[in-house]
């Protein structure tokens, strides 16, 4: 099940408000690498924000964007010029050594809940890969506990397109138990009938998890980074940021 806050036109149309892309670190280390590549596939790209910046800078080779969100994809689709697939890598076109390289970003891998979905998405990048392809993504280090202060880090109020203040309250569902982390936002608006309520579940893996699953997909680790100046993976680093390729 895609998160209302993904398949809700109304909501995403906000999400870019409330992830404004001069308060997001990820997307000044993505988008060099997007620039360089000749053919890149944006997995999860939501509102197509990366790939919109990349096209608007002059990016000439292909860009395509795949997402399980109807309403974050009509907001990609306000640009034309990108190639937007709905869907998962699950189910998406079996794209043969087609991308020079694969992102995820905005943690949408931690999206991969089971052991099967992972195996069978991360098979699919690496026969989405070209023979010198790169596959990067990142996923917050679980020693950390990030979760823990979401509550306040993902509350707060936006003013949408209309001039309407729009609030968002995120609450973690505690005890947290496992490798899986859920949370509720909840956004009201005046003059909605209602508020709307979205679910999302989250899983936090670890550097050795992540190595053992891209090794069974015919991948490995090239790099590793704590954060998004490209600073060592320590237990303390918020992130686990990961260049994977095929083994040479």
């Amino acid at each position: 099940m895609v998160d209302t806050q993904f398949s809700d036109r109304r909501l995403a149309a906000l999400y870019d408000l409330f992830c404004p892309w001069d308060e997001r670190g990820d997307f000044a280390f993505y988008l060099p690498l997007v620039m360089s590549a000749r053919s890149v596939l944006d997995v999860g790209c939501g509102t197509g924000a990366l790939l919109r910046r990349a096209w608007e800078d002059g990016h000439t080779g292909r860009l395509c964007g795949l997402d399980p969100g109807a309403g974050m994809l009509e907001v990609a689709r306000e640009c034309p010029d990108v190639e937007w697939v709905l869907g998962d890598l699950l189910s998406a076109p079996g794209w043969d050594r087609e991308f020079q390289l694969v992102v995820m970003t905005g943690h949408a891998f931690q999206g991969l809940l089971g052991d099967d979905e992972l195996r069978g998405a991360l098979a699919a990048v690496a026969t989405a890969l070209t023979d010198d392809g790169r596959f990067v993504f990142e996923t917050r280090n679980p020693l950390v506990r990030e979760w823990e202060d979401w509550n306040t880090r993902y509350s707060g109020e936006v003013v949408d397109s209309a001039g309407t203040v729009v609030r968002c309250v995120c609450e973690v569902e505690t005890p947290v138990r496992g490798d899986l982390v859920s949370a509720t936002h909840t956004y009201t608006g005046g003059g909605w009938e209602r508020p709307l309520l979205s679910r999302s579940t989250l899983r936090f893996l670890g550097p050795d998890a992540l190595a053992e699953l891209l090794d069974e997909a015919g991948l490995v680790v090239a790099e590793q980074f704590g954060d998004w100046d490209r600073g060592p993976l320590t237990d303390t680093s918020p992130e686990i940021i990961t260049v994977a390729r095929r083994p040479r």
